[in-house]
């Protein structure tokens, strides 16, 4: 059995939250294995703040950095992801399977598809705007998409088109041959490999794991598969099996591998994204902290218990609460819920008040300014 304490800890670590990593972006983007991209900015895109909440130095320019050398792909785990480029020969499958499943892209003309692979082969990289298919401002999803808007996903989906970066947060799209270096272009992997990897990585970078939440972790294997193979591996005695504690006490069975354990993690205070890769799974985030977590930008506002866009805050190993904030000019700070049982003391205000500082930096802010009833 791995008590409460001790599962925090481990998990946290996998995710790069125990300590200030050192090893280049590209790996670090390796060991959380993606970085979610959404296109919210209340204060920062997502995926610059997963990666400034484990290094603080971190800027928006290193990313872009990195995509120019070739380091990153972008495609689908449970969402619109940055991937480390050696992990694109298994994302071949997944081309494959979307290339099958034409389900709503069925009106989509094969002339159309290849009058865009043929534009961009000619005219060079494009953005959806470039085709004349930028979203509409109320878009409700891809069904007000205009069609050539729809060709280029469809392209990107089957793997014949790669994002080449982003102006702003707009694709831009290329040949996937002219973005996927050599010898990831041209690396095929078989589906039994996919699946090994898939369950193992997953495994390797939860800690600890039921089949389910292996499966979920990439969304390259359906929950049957990942539980097949976990079978098979607990006989060949890859893995184990044992007990987690959950915040509340309950015991639930998990599978391991190898030896569990991990540094207590620093004090200092981190806000985190709500797509950070940490707290994507929310039941799994809910039963190893007790904390709960919904983001409320779907809700009607007259319905929303704390607000649009609200960031968990991470002191340690334990999440104390969530903030409300907003770059306006300035970092608006509107208001701060501590989770039950958290005092906000001199120290850890004092400890709050500098990770705001930081990230105002960051994010070229101007100031901080703090509405009269923040602290709830």
């Amino acid at each position: 059995m791995i008590p409460n304490a001790t599962a925090r800890r481990i998990f946290l670590d996998r995710h790069a939250l125990t300590r200030n990593p050192t090893e280049p972006l590209a790996e670090l983007i390796d060991r959380i294995g993606f970085v979610q991209l959404d296109s919210i900015n209340t204060v920062e895109r997502a995926h610059h703040m997963i990666l400034s909440a484990r290094r603080p130095g971190y800027k928006p320019d290193d990313l872009g950095k990195l995509y120019a050398r070739g380091g990153l792909f972008e495609h689908w785990t449970h969402d619109a992801s940055v991937l480390p480029i050696h992990l694109f020969p298994h994302w071949k499958h997944r081309f494959a399977a979307a290339e099958r499943k034409r389900d709503r892209w069925q009106d989509l003309s094969q002339a159309l598809l290849d009058e865009t692979l043929a534009h961009i082969a000619e005219h060079g990289p494009v953005m959806a705007a470039d085709m004349g298919g930028e979203e509409p401002k109320n878009s409700g999803g891809w069904w007000n998409w205009h069609p050539s808007k729809t060709a280029l996903e469809w392209l990107w989906r089957t793997g014949h088109l790669s994002i080449k970066g982003r102006q702003g947060f707009q694709k831009i799209y290329d040949l996937t041959e002219r973005v996927i270096p050599e010898p990831f272009l041209s690396a095929t992997t078989t589906a039994q490999d996919t699946l090994d990897w898939a369950c193992n990585s997953a495994l390797d970078r939860l800690g600890f794991a039921t089949s389910g939440e292996i499966a979920a972790y990439w969304r390259a294997v359906t929950p049957s598969q990942a539980a097949d193979w976990c079978r098979a591996a607990l006989h060949r005695g890859e893995i184990a099996e044992t007990r987690i504690e959950s915040a509340d006490g309950t015991l639930r069975r998990h599978y391991t591998r190898g030896p569990l354990d991990a540094p207590d993690p620093p004090s200092r205070i981190r806000i985190l994204s709500p797509f950070d890769p940490a707290l994507r799974d929310r039941g799994r985030a809910e039963r190893l902290f007790g904390f709960r977590y919904r983001i409320e930008v779907f809700v009607p506002e007259a319905k929303r218990q704390y607000g649009y866009y609200v960031f968990p805050v991470l002191e340690g190993a334990e999440i104390i609460g969530r903030i409300d904030m907003k770059r306006q000019g300035t970092l608006n700070i509107r208001a701060f819920w501590p989770e039950a049982g958290i005092r906000m003391g001199k120290l850890r205000l004092a400890r709050l008040e500098a990770e705001l500082a930081r990230i105002a930096r960051n994010v070229g802010a101007t100031g901080m300014t703090f509405a009269p009833d923040w602290l709830r």
